[in-house]
């Protein structure tokens, strides 16, 4: 299966970037699969509704979210319609909406995503962790099995949490990859048991900024500790950063994994169809 997985989509910038561009991508690439972290997409703070319709209408399977999943109240009710929206697992029974979907792919082939969220400097919530690992042991990867491919978006602030991810489960999912940073890390790789990792796949967004935040008000935060300075999502020209990932079907692990960055300031890297 061959999987496109988009990192955070930041503001205006972003979002517009994803939408103009995902169904490019998504064809030069041949992606069967495609997931989007929106969680920053409108404004920098959560996810709207109509923006969840044009990031899925662009071509995105699946849009996962993260910590800023209820910034956008209007998002709480489009969530428990939305099956290919969904929120970190590891919120609270009795949470609206849900952490895991199952998609079917060409081929009649199916792949389940998951989003969970670390609890390293982040809110606490339930431990992903276990969260994960009962909700992998609900399906059984590769050929004969309940699907063909899976991958999980780690939500969380420290690379060692993130890491601590993908080892857990190597072998037991096709792909582990990170977001929330904003920043894509440079450690893309195949797992000695198969499943494929990186451990932030950057955002989908203007990098002449703080995180996607344009840099004035950004900086001054750190500058006077004073509350009051307005963040704002940075207007630029977006990069698209993400990962692609082709695992086997027979297996359902990875056999080949690339980043991906698309426009913007960053350098170029699209990965051979």
């Amino acid at each position: 299966m061959r999987i496109l997985f988009l990192g955070d989509v930041v503001g205006r910038s972003g979002r517009d970037a994803v939408v103009a561009g995902l169904p490019r991508l998504k064809a030069a690439l041949r992606a069967e699969l495609v997931v989007v972290n929106a969680e920053n997409a409108s404004h920098g703070f959560g996810l709207a509704p109509d923006m969840a319709r044009a990031i899925l209408g662009a071509g995105a399977d699946v849009i996962t979210l993260g910590n800023h999943a209820w910034d956008r109240k209007e998002i709480i009710p489009f969530l428990e319609q939305e099956p290919r929206v969904i929120r970190p697992l590891n919120f609270p029974p009795g949470t609206p909406g849900r952490g895991a979907a199952v998609v079917e792919v060409p081929g009649g082939r199916k792949a389940l995503v998951v989003n969970v969220m670390g609890r390293l400097f982040m809110d606490p919530l339930d431990d992903p962790f276990r969260a994960l690992q009962a909700e992998v042991q609900k399906h059984r990867l590769g050929a004969g099995g309940t699907i063909q491919a899976s991958l999980v978006d780690v939500h969380a602030e420290a690379s060692s949490e993130k890491q601590a991810f993908g080892h857990s489960f190597d072998g037991l999912v096709s792909l582990v990859v990170g977001t929330h940073t904003h920043v894509p890390t440079a450690d893309h790789q195949i797992l000695p048991g198969g499943t494929a990792y990186q451990t932030d796949a950057g955002m989908c967004g203007d990098y002449d900024s703080v995180i996607g935040m344009q840099k004035g008000g950004a900086a001054l935060r750190f500058w006077r500790k004073m509350p009051g300075e307005k963040l704002a999502p940075a207007e630029g020209e977006a990069t698209l950063c993400g990962l692609f990932v082709e695992t086997s079907d027979a297996t359902g692990l990875a056999l080949r994994v690339e980043p991906v960055r698309q426009g913007g300031r960053l350098s170029q890297l699209l990965p051979a169809g």
